[in-house]
């Protein structure tokens, strides 16, 4: 056993962000400490502050991580996508539908952590990284719209605003299902429906 415990230097930062998000999710920001993690991973109180050197930075590498994570993911269901929503319109349509599963997914599966992306993304002294980040989520999806204007199969107009709308639906969806929101409605079923509809209102007009 090393100071570190069973974690060698080069493990031991994915160890505790694993763990932060852990402790995130059952007990919010206020519950993270880098002494709680130390104890909680069975390592010396020092060994935390080699990777991030106060709680701030533990929850800034916490954001990055989990929008290099869900742009990860974004950039999947853009490239490949072939599960479309009813009515998608071809390949395009699918890929879109394909993200808009993926960010729900995501936010609906990580939503403490999704929350405290946001609020660090936003926060007066965030850092550039994590901001570049943010705005990659948003790019992602505005360069598939940009695309499907290429192919006629999304109506025109300003992409990053189709992209905006298109995070508006799909969020506002998650927030709903974190929120046990949706009542008798399954979650699969409420997501196709809110596919559908979007799909539906990005194609050009006949």
């Amino acid at each position: 056993m090393t100071a570190d415990g069973s974690y060698h230097h080069g493990n031991l930062r994915a160890a505790l962000l694993e763990r932060a998000e852990a402790v995130l999710t059952a007990s919010g920001a206020e519950g993270l400490s880098l002494r709680g993690l130390a104890r909680d991973l069975g390592v010396s109180h020092a060994a935390p502050s080699r990777h991030f050197r106060d709680r701030q930075a533990l929850l800034d590498a916490l954001a990055v991580s989990g929008f290099t994570t869900l742009n990860a993911r974004l950039r999947s269901a853009a490239a490949g996508g072939t599960d479309g929503a009813a009515g998608a319109a071809g390949p395009v349509g699918a890929r879109l539908a394909g993200l808009g599963r993926a960010y729900v997914d995501f936010a609906v599966g990580h939503a403490a952590l999704l929350d405290l992306m946001f609020t660090v993304k936003h926060a007066d002294d965030s850092s550039a990284e994590l901001r570049e980040l943010g705005h990659e989520s948003l790019l992602i999806v505005a360069r598939l719209m940009e695309e499907g204007q290429r192919t006629g199969a999304v109506r025109p107009g300003e992409p990053v605003q189709l992209a905006q709308v298109a995070f508006s639906t799909v969020h506002g969806l998650a927030t709903l299902a974190v929120a046990a929101l949706l009542d008798d409605t399954p979650l699969s079923e409420a997501m196709e429906l809110a596919l559908e509809v979007l799909l539906a209102g990005l194609r050009p007009g006949r």
